[in-house]
């Protein structure tokens, strides 16, 4: 077989399920198989023909120099019998895998690389069509056509627990986001991108990376939020022992593309992709590959991570006055990326106050009267609920003593599918007055012992929060608290 006078016989061969790639001299030659696997079908040489020529379009938009066209494959006669995806040889020493293996320094490569798929989302296609497929709903069939596909071999391939709790977190996540995905929809975050971004198939080069194999054969695969995109690269980095880099990764495609999305869509991103590698290895598995049990924990293991440390959450840490709250909210939602909202300062703020500006009076007057107190818990857990549809964390600092207010809090987390967490911060009264009094006037709140013994004789019992002890040191409260904070689901 020859190729512009070319003998293929000659060349290196790789072969895969669906093609062959032969390597000669300094070009690379990809010749389709002609079989028909359902999600594509190359059964024919006019199919075959179209297939070649897409796939050069389509990766002509990230790698233009290595896609140099189509060729025809011709037979003893001269005549065409097939064709071929000419492409430059890459070398494959400086592929973004090798240099992983390699233990090469790596940082402004992916920095680079960030900046490439930026820049390419932000002139990527778009369409009614496209926006489409990046929705909530479209997601959620995907991740269902998956669970039901491995649903089969769960028990023999994957421990049933771990496949449940991603499939459980899963549902939890997509069912309560609602807004977050019209968002990014109304945001056109949507894009006609790579759809396969991998290791394997970008290439380190000095004059800047080359990004290969997008995914060709079904376009609405291709069709996702940019951040999906970014996250199949993110995965691999991670799957490969360079968490590090993932994290790199993502956060400069979030600079470069000027992209605020919540890191709960992040993590939900990463799991996704990872769970549809830990399909594959399932597949590949029950078709008789022994060793894909091993891959497919691992994928697993990695989607159920990052579904953890992405689950929305709403955090009440309540209290006494002097007992830490504010202290320990704060730390909290440093440590868990969430949004802090403090009743003091927006109690102040419904009044027209400063945050710092005084305003004391007897339990239960002035702005703390009861239609105060229910007006601000109430804007309160509106704001929350906004933010938990849009994927943020929130941590609420107040006292929480009603009974009340605490149930319109859990109501919240139920209406955003989010995961609802009580923390009361516990303090001897005696050095709660000591830290009233020696805690300066830089703080929104008005409480003084006298206040904080009248709201202890009236606050309402809360069984079902976790007690902080707030003696110790700042870091050490809060490293309790966060344990019980990541460890409530």
């Amino acid at each position: 077989m020859t190729l512009a006078g070319v003998e293929l016989g000659a060349a290196e061969v790789r072969e895969t399920h669906a093609g062959v790639v032969f390597l000669v001299c300094d070009r690379a030659y990809k010749l389709k198989k002609p079989v028909n696997l359902g999600f594509l079908d190359f059964s024919t040489r006019q199919r075959r023909l179209d297939a070649c020529r897409r796939e050069v379009e389509l990766n002509r938009r990230l790698a233009p120099d290595v896609y140099l066209g189509v060729a025809d494959v011709t037979d003893e006669r001269g005549e065409p019998s097939d064709h071929l995806v000419v492409m430059r040889r890459m070398p494959q020493q400086r592929r973004l895998l090798a240099l992983i293996a390699a233990g090469a320094p790596l940082a402004g490569h992916i920095l680079t690389l960030a900046r490439l798929l930026a820049v390419f989302h932000a002139g990527a296609q778009r369409s009614d069509r496209i926006t489409e497929q990046g929705g909530r709903d479209a997601l959620a069939a995907r991740w269902e056509a998956s669970f039901e596909q491995v649903q089969r071999v769960a028990g023999d391939v994957l421990p049933a627990a771990t496949f449940d709790e991603v499939r459980r977190r899963t549902r939890v996540f997509l069912a309560g986001r609602t807004a977050l995905f019209a968002a990014r929809q109304a945001a056109e975050r949507i894009v006609d991108g790579h759809g396969d971004l991998i290791a394997e198939d970008v290439f380190c080069l000095d004059d800047g990376p080359r990004v290969l194999d997008c995914l060709e054969f079904d376009d609405r695969l291709r069709w996702l939020d940019g951040l999906d995109d970014a996250a199949f690269l993110a995965m691999d980095l991670e799957h490969h022992g360079r968490a590090d880099l993932a994290a790199a990764f993502l956060d400069a495609y979030a600079e470069f593309g000027g992209d605020p999305a919540p890191a709960s869509l992040r993590h939900h991103y990463v799991a996704y992709r990872a769970f549809v590698r830990a399909k594959v290895a399932c597949l590949r598995h029950e078709q008789g590959a022994p060793e894909a049990r091993a891959e497919a924990i691992a994928y697993t293991e990695l989607a159920r991570a990052h579904l953890r440390a992405g689950a929305v959450r709403l955090v009440l840490v309540g209290g006494l006055p002097g007992a830490g709250k504010s202290t320990l909210a704060a730390r909290l939602a440093d440590q868990l990326g969430a949004v802090l909202l403090s009743s003091d300062r927006l109690r102040k703020e419904l009044a027209g106050l400063a945050p710092q500006a005084p305003a004391p009076a007897a339990y239960g007057a002035g702005i703390y009267t009861p239609e105060h107190s229910r007006r601000c818990y109430a804007e309160l857990l509106r704001r929350a609920r906004e933010l938990l549809a849009r994927g943020e964390s929130v941590v609420l600092d107040a006292s929480w003593i009603r009974a009340g207010d605490r149930g319109l809090a859990a109501a919240v987390a139920e209406e955003t599918h989010s995961e609802p967490v009580a923390l009361r911060c516990t303090l001897p009264a005696g050095a709660a007055a000591e830290r009233i009094a020696t805690r300066g006037t830089a703080t929104p709140s008005d409480a003084d012992p006298v206040i904080a013994a009248a709201m202890a004789a009236d606050a309402d019992p809360w069984p079902e929060a976790v007690a902080v002890p707030t003696a110790g040191t700042p870091d050490d409260v809060a490293t309790a608290a966060l344990a019980v904070v990541t460890g409530a689901a």
